[in-house]
């Protein structure tokens, strides 16, 4: 069925906000290491950090199409979540379709596919993170959905779930979990802060972390 579902629900601002703050690395641990796309889903500038709710779009190879179709659903603080049906790193998307995300409201894009125009989207500072970038071009032919739940890089997202994407990859925190993942995810931050000030006035990790007891009993000999 080729579907565009308009009325999803999307995690409190705050919520996605907080998650954005703690970045994917912590954000993934804190909900038990799941959630996490692919490693190849890189962004295609440094620096970029978001966190934002999914609009979901399941596309065919090499088609288009419904990523404009996408566009009309999405709102302030969305970001595209794009799977194609089947793999292509055709260059899906650029600076055109930036500038009309960017007038709806949207922050970014997720794609398991490939961009291109990567100049100019790193200019206009609109983040993406991808499978690659790819200037074969793309048609306007075969339906698909929107706001339907996606296998992204082989993660699992459904609409309205938040997205947490930075310089060490993509993770989606289930919109249901959001509010408890992030309570986790700040614990972990102040837990790392303290670590952090006790490595830098030199106690060492194998004190820190308990680890010596458990070397001993895997065997390990200093001589």
């Amino acid at each position: 069925m080729n579907i565009v579902v308009q009325n999803i629900e999307r995690a409190d601002a705050e919520i996605v906000a907080g998650l954005a703050e703690c970045g994917v690395a912590t954000v993934h641990e804190a909900q038990g290491r799941i959630g996490l796309l692919a490693s190849y889903m890189r962004p295609i500038y440094a620096g970029a950090r978001v966190a934002a709710s999914a609009v979901t779009v399941s596309v065919a190879p090499c088609d288009n199409w419904m990523i404009h179709v996408a566009v009309e659903q999405m709102k302030a603080g969305d970001i595209m979540v794009v799977a194609p049906t089947s793999p292509s790193d055709a260059g899906y998307f650029g600076d055109l379709l930036a500038e009309s995300v960017r007038a709806r409201g949207g922050v970014g894009l997720v794609i398991d596919a490939g961009v291109r125009d990567v100049r100019d989207l790193t200019e206009m500072g609109f983040p993406v993170w991808s499978k690659a970038v790819c200037a074969q071009g793309t048609v306007k032919e075969t339906l698909g959905s929107v706001n339907v739940p996606v296998v992204c890089a082989g993660a699992l997202v459904n609409p309205g779930d938040v997205i947490v994407a930075d310089d060490d990859g993509v993770c989606a925190v289930a919109r249901a979990d959001a509010a408890e993942v992030l309570k986790k995810a700040r614990a972990r931050v102040a837990n790392e802060d303290d670590k952090r000030k006790r490595l830098a006035a030199g106690e060492l990790g194998l004190d820190i972390y308990n680890m010596r007891q458990r070397l001993a009993e895997k065997g390990l000999k200093y001589v």
